[in-house]
């Protein structure tokens, strides 16, 4: 149980709309499973059509009157509500490892993460920035400036839920737009609190709302909605391309971040030991499940076996469990974990080689709870599906290739292109990498994750649809652009 007693887990987490907590019209509910063990957390509202349509129309409601409002007003309350949120650092984030599984400490960074969104985002009120240019015509002023969309439905995953809210909560509320939190079913208590906080720092009723809920019950009415004018998504390709198709048939505008498969290379003139030391936070901390994980680890030939002994030595040293001197937790929910070690077992009947992991840990503080042993397979095929496919757990696959070449064109081929790595020593092969590689991160003897607030994160291909979150990018999901002429009479001065 968190120490601040505002954050008490209720029985039942209810909805949060028009500033009144609610549970569902049907009043129904689900069970949230604890990751580290198996057992029930609480209930969960299970909201349906009626709840999302209560949801939208407030939100429609009051949004002129929040658009009307200076960013730099929006702003100071978005910087309450990253001071509350700093305040209560450790409420949070036990919120977070309690629906999580993951360690408090790693819980920590992340909602220090999502303080720091509040601030940065919060500071981008006074740098709203528009432009002022020409004009061919005499006597004639260009303006630019930016005007909010309208409502923001905002879809999210669970592997870092408090980050994950403050990431779209923040600059669509900024860019005077009124915002429907979708949170993922298997972690509702973190998008709970920070409902709560934004009504505490002065947020009006129905501008931040928080609906629970599945995908198809909670998050497909979302994207229908006709009174949605934008949808940010972060999930899986298959969802998405579902939001694109539906939510583009009344051109509502969509913002898509889904997932990668991401290479990170290593050359023959690396640093070994701090490639190991990327390779296993880039393919295991938050047990895999990040859609930055290094997932495919491409290792020059002439390296290759060294690479792989020291790899495989640090793995087996990992420690699997949810205490702070563990390495990282569960993975969030039963049915993942049974859908990636189906996908061990499947690319091992192919012909892949367990080099380590593979199943299901079973010690006896890890009873009950859905935790995935550090996996490394080899032998893999560029086109078998565990290449292709990302599966969102600390499982990692080896590939051998004789050079630079070969390994920009391995790291290519692939349907995502979110982030890639290279460990060189080499200043030309690093820039080379950079101007080659097809991502929409590149990172030179470091991981594949690890992007920061003020920076835009997103890809190429299937890892999204080219708009990106974080950063001031961010402002261009959530708004939109006015062309302005003005023209004047010098002969009526």
């Amino acid at each position: 149980m968190v120490h601040d007693s505002s954050y008490t887990i209720p029985s039942v987490v209810p909805n949060h709309i028009g500033g009144v907590d609610q549970l569902s019209k049907a009043g129904e509910t689900f069970a949230k499973m604890d990751p580290s063990n198996g057992h029930q957390i609480c209930s969960v509202t299970r909201s349906k059509q009626a709840d999302i349509d209560l949801a939208v129309n407030l939100a429609r409601r009051v949004q002129p009157e929040w658009g009307a409002t200076t960013p730099v007003q929006r702003g100071e309350i978005l910087r309450k509500m990253a001071i509350l949120m700093q305040e209560r650092r450790v409420a949070l984030a036990e919120l977070v490892a309690r629906e999580t599984g993951k360690s408090h400490k790693d819980a920590i960074g992340e909602t220090d993460a999502a303080i720091e969104m509040g601030f940065f985002v919060a500071g981008e009120g006074r740098r709203f920035y528009g432009t002022t240019t020409t004009s061919a015509a005499m006597n004639k002023a260009a303006l630019i400036i930016r005007q909010p969309l309208g409502v923001a439905g905002l879809i999210i995953a669970a592997n870092t839920p408090i980050a994950n809210v403050a990431w779209k909560a923040f600059p669509a509320l900024l860019c005077g737009n009124t915002a429907i939190m979708k949170a993922s079913e298997d972690t509702p208590l973190s998008a709970w609190a920070f409902g709560l906080i934004a009504k505490e720092a002065g947020i009006p009723s129905g501008v931040y709302n928080t609906v629970h809920g599945f995908g198809e019950e909670a998050g497909a009415p979302l994207v229908e909605h006709h009174d949605v004018d934008v949808v940010s998504f972060t999930g899986s390709c298959e969802v998405g391309r579902w939001i694109a198709a539906t939510a583009g048939k009344r051109l509502a505008k969509t913002c898509l971040e889904l997932g990668g498969k991401n290479p990170l290379i290593v050359c023959d003139d690396a640093d070994i030991k701090n490639a190991v030391t990327w390779a296993i936070g880039s393919a295991f901390s938050n047990a895999g499940q990040r859609c930055a994980a290094g997932s495919r680890i491409i290792v020059f030939d002439a390296v290759y076996e060294e690479f792989r002994s020291a790899l495989v030595d640090a793995t087996n040293k990992l420690k699997v469990g949810n205490a702070d001197t563990d390495d990282y937790g569960p993975v969030i929910n039963a049915q993942q974990m049974e859908n990636m070690l189906a996908s061990v077992t499947h690319a091992v009947k192919s012909g892949a080689v367990l080099l380590t992991g593979g199943s299901r840990c079973a010690g006896a503080s890890q009873q009950g709870g859905y935790y995935v042993e550090p996996t490394i397979l080899e032998n893999i095929g560029p086109n078998d599906d565990i290449s292709k496919s990302e599966l969102f757990g600390p499982i990692t696959c080896l590939y051998r290739v004789r050079d630079f070449s070969e390994a920009v064109n391995l790291a290519n081929d692939s349907p995502f292109g979110l982030t890639a790595a290279i460990h060189t020593q080499n200043l030309h092969r690093a820039m080379s990498f950079i101007g080659h590689i097809q991502a929409g991160v590149a990172v030179v003897n470091g991981g594949t994750y690890g992007s920061e607030p003020h920076m835009p994160f997103g890809g190429l291909k299937q890892s999204g649809n080219g708009w990106r979150e974080a950063g001031s990018a961010a402002l261009d999901v959530y708004s939109d652009l006015k062309t302005i002429y003005i023209n004047h009479n010098p002969a009526k001065v």
